[in-house]
């Protein structure tokens, strides 16, 4: 079993580098490119939206939204563009970027729903 999940991820991983390949290429529609430069930018953040220390919740975005956000990117893509950029991915040795422009935005996400939270608060009970 752990031999599966572990080539699952592999696959999953690969078409990451496939979408950030073909976020790139001319042909690609726009709607393709940007819901794939999200996906990208999303799975290579340092920062989860949904944190992983909350139960259940927090593995939500990596074992569903993720995956489901990829296949519908693929999906998108016209299929010579694929074909070229998984073999592009297949010759390119990759290791997992930082995206530290989508970590921040992420924080600035959760820092407005804390602030609203707070506000609200204060305003409903004084």
């Amino acid at each position: 079993m752990m031999v599966k999940i572990k080539a699952w991820a592999k696959r999953l991983k690969q078409k990451i580098f496939i979408l950030y390949l073909a976020c790139k290429d001319v042909r690609v529609p726009w709607h393709a490119k940007v819901l794939s430069a999200v996906i990208v930018a999303y799975a290579f953040s340092p920062i989860d939206l949904i944190p992983d220390f909350i139960p259940i919740l927090g593995y939500l975005d990596d074992v569903i939204i993720v995956p489901l956000g990829i296949f519908l990117a693929l999906k998108m893509i016209p299929r010579e563009v694929l074909l070229q950029c998984e073999a592009k991915a297949h010759q390119m040795e990759f290791s997992k970027p930082k995206n530290w422009i989508a970590g921040l935005l992420i924080l600035v996400i959760w820092g407005l729903l804390i602030l609203w939270l707070v506000v609200t608060v204060r305003h409903h009970f004084l």
